[in-house]
C-alpha cells in the first residue's frame, strides 16, 4: 500500500479512475476504425475499448495515481475482452499507475490460490513463472472467510475487502448485527487482523477495505475503527456520492483512502459537449475538478 500512498502523495490526487468502459461511452471515430477493420466482432469491441483506455490513460497519468478496470467489463468481450484487460494494464503500469483490479474474487482452496495467481502472482509453466495480468491490488469478496484472503496474501500484493458497499440494497446483510456490530464493522476488523503483519510506513497495511461514499456516516466511523485499513470509495458522482461525503474517509493527515470516478471520467467528454476527438482531455479536466474537490474537503 506505501507505493499506492507515494502515487498519491506525488500526484496530490486521492483519485482512481475506474476504467469500465461501455461501448456506447467511446467516441463514433474510435469505434467506426475498428468495426471497419475487424467487422462487428468480439475482437473490434475489444479493441476499441483498448484504444480508448490507452488515451485516457496518457491523459490521466500524471495527475491520477491509480485505475481501476473492473473485470465485468471486459469480460463480456469473451477472450478477446480478457485480452484487452491485460494490456491495459500493462500499459497503465508502464505510465507508472498503480492498478486495482476490481473482480470481487472468492473461493475456498485451490480456487482461490489461482485466482490470486493470475490477478496478482505468476504461473509456472514447464518451469518459466509467468504473470498473467499483474494487477498491483484486486478487490475481494471475503465472506467466505479467511480462505479466500491467504493465497491473496501470500503474493505480497494489495487486496481491498468489500466491507461496506456503496449499492443501494447493500445494508440488507451488510447492516445485519454480529456480536454487537454490523457486519459490516465485523468485516472491517477481520481486514485489520489480515493485513496486522504488514503495516507499512504511511501506518496502513495491503488489506484494504471497500467503503462506499453513499454512506459517509459509516464511513467515517470505520475510519476511526480500522486505523491500519486504507480504503477504496467508490460512490462518487454518478452513484450520488459527493465531496464533502467523503471527508470522514481520510485520517489527520489527509492520507486513509482512494476515491474511485467511473462515469463522470469516461463520460466527461459528453456532460461537457465536448468533441468527441477531444474525450481524453475532457476526462484530464474531470478528474482535475474532482481532485480539487477532494483537496478542499480534507484541508
Amino acid at each position: 500500500m506505501d507505493t499506492l500512498i507515494r502515487r498519491i502523495e506525488e500526484t496530490g490526487n486521492p483519485i482512481v479512475a475506474g476504467l469500465d468502459p461501455m461501448l456506447e461511452y467511446i467516441p463514433e471515430h474510435l469505434k467506426e476504425e475498428a468495426f471497419a477493420r475487424l467487422g462487428n466482432t468480439l475482437e473490434a469491441a475489444a479493441a476499441a475499448v483498448l484504444e480508448y483506455n490507452e488515451a485516457l490513460i496518457d491523459a490521466l497519468a500524471d495527475i491520477v495515481p491509480a485505475v481501476k478496470p473492473q473485470s465485468a467489463y471486459y469480460e463480456r468481450f469473451g477472450w478477446q475482452g480478457f485480452r484487452a484487460l491485460a494490456e491495459t494494464i500493462r500499459y497503465a503500469k508502464s505510465k507508472g499507475m498503480f492498478v486495482i483490479t476490481d473482480a470481487k474474487r472468492n473461493d475456498i482452496g485451490s480456487t482461490m490460490s489461482a485466482y490470486a495467481a493470475a490477478h496478482l502472482g505468476s504461473v509456472d509453466v514447464n518451469g518459466t513463472a509467468i504473470v498473467p495480468f499483474g494487477a498491483d491490488a484486486l478487490t475481494v469478496n471475503a465472506y467466505l472467510g479467511s480462505d479466500c484472503v491467504k493465497p491473496c496474501l501470500e503474493t505480497g500484493k494489495d487486496i481491498f475487502v468489500l466491507c461496506k458497499t456503496s449499492n443501494p440494497s447493500s445494508g440488507e446483510l451488510q447492516d445485519l448485527p454480529l456480536n454487537g456490530v454490523a457486519l459490516y464493522a465485523a468485516m472491517g476488523d477481520w481486514c485489520e487482523k489480515w493485513g496486522a503483519d504488514s503495516i507499512g510506513d504511511y501506518g496502513y497495511s495491503n488489506v484494504g477495505a471497500v467503503v462506499g461514499a453513499t454512506y459517509p456516516a459509516q464511513l467515517a466511523r470505520l475510519r476511526e475503527r480500522l486505523p491500519h485499513t486504507f480504503f477504496l470509495v467508490p460512490g462518487y458522482g454518478a452513484q450520488g456520492g459527493s465531496a464533502a461525503d467523503i471527508a470522514g474517509a481520510f485520517d489527520k493527515q489527509g492520507r486513509g483512502a482512494i476515491v474511485n470516478s467511473s462515469r463522470a471520467i469516461l463520460c466527461a467528454w459528453k456532460t461537457a459537449n465536448t468533441s468527441p476527438e477531444d474525450f481524453a482531455l475532457a476526462a484530464r479536466a474531470e478528474a482535475l475538478a474532482m481532485g480539487e474537490a477532494l483537496r478542499a474537503i480534507k484541508n
